[in-house]
């Protein structure tokens, strides 16, 4: 089901990229496929790099595969806001995004959002020190350096810098922020001393000693946790997409994302289970997460 990581116009590392490139026509052979016989496109970023573990992006195809019973194609592309972008241009039918990349592609005005489910009461972002560092709270990161995933991330960026903003740090004036390219790369520049702090999903120190999170137990511990978000995950579509494949990806997902299928989706099953589905979400479900950006000079609002 895997194909070649999709050839996006080079890692759209800037959101401003997408701002502009929004406003250009999408060209794509996708939206001149027969839709009812063509594969299912999801783009996706790399999840973790350990051949032996069981990775939830191919369970996921799999299991939309035999839900739909069509066909499912994995595009891999770098980055969160390349998924965007991937669907935004038609090169791609669908995406599974967190909060804030979702807000910033429905407020493109051309991407749908086919589903989200709503967050709950838990924190989803902690900033994670080593076990012997001098840091005790988020105040001590003044001065320091600190590793987030992405620029387009929720756990890894928005939420964290939302944190440290109410902790009376700002970015670029209080801390120096490194970008690491994804949560893996932030444990990477934590263990080998580049930052004095990576702030990541709190999903990920549950995973001690695995391929997601590369320190065992005892070894970092958290010195700060986020707010809740409103919108856990949101299942995205190119507006060309054609009414029976829209339908028939809405109707499995309460059967894809269920008890059943727990365990061969991994961290995509977090947050979704036992949680209302709600199809064709309202952009406005997504204000919360523009007013947070803002905190991140990021105006989503702003990116029609």
């Amino acid at each position: 089901m895997r194909r070649p990581a999709l050839l996006a116009a080079g890692t759209l590392g800037l959101i401003s990229v997408l701002a502009v490139s929004a406003c250009q026509p999408a060209t794509s052979d996708a939206a001149d496929q027969p839709d009812a016989d063509a594969p299912i496109t999801f783009a996706t970023t790399p999840l973790g790099d350990d051949p032996t573990a069981a990775n939830p992006i191919d369970a996921f195809a799999e299991v939309l595969s035999e839900e739909t019973g069509r066909e499912v194609e994995i595009r891999d592309v770098p980055d969160y806001l390349s998924v965007v972008e991937a669907i935004r241009s038609d090169h791609v039918d669908i995406g599974i995004m967190s909060g804030f990349p979702s807000a910033l592609a429905v407020n493109t005005g051309e991407v749908d959002a086919l589903a989200a489910w709503p967050g709950n009461d838990d924190p989803v972002s902690t900033c994670l020190v080593l076990a012997d560092s001098p840091v005790q709270s988020l105040e001590d990161l003044r001065g320091g350096t600190i590793a987030f995933a992405d620029q387009a991330s929720s756990s890894g960026y928005f939420m964290p810098v939302h944190m440290l903003h109410e902790a009376g740090l700002e970015q670029g004036t209080d801390y120096e922020p490194l970008f690491a390219g994804g949560h893996d790369g932030s444990f990477v520049a934590l263990e080998q001393g580049q930052v004095d702090a990576a702030c990541t999903s709190t999903l990920f120190p549950s995973m001690t000693g695995t391929d997601m999170f590369p320190f065992e137990e005892g070894e970092t511990r958290s010195v700060g946790e986020s707010e809740p978000m409103a919108i856990q995950m949101s299942i995205l579509s190119r507006q060309s997409l054609d009414e029976e494949t829209r339908t028939l990806i809405q109707d499995a997902l309460p059967q894809v994302f269920s008890e059943e299928n727990a365990e061969e989706l991994g961290v995509l099953a977090e947050g979704t289970l036992g949680v209302e589905l709600m199809l064709d979400p309202e952009p406005a479900v997504y204000q919360p997460f523009v007013d947070i950006a803002a905190i991140a000079d990021v105006d989503l609002s702003d990116l029609g």
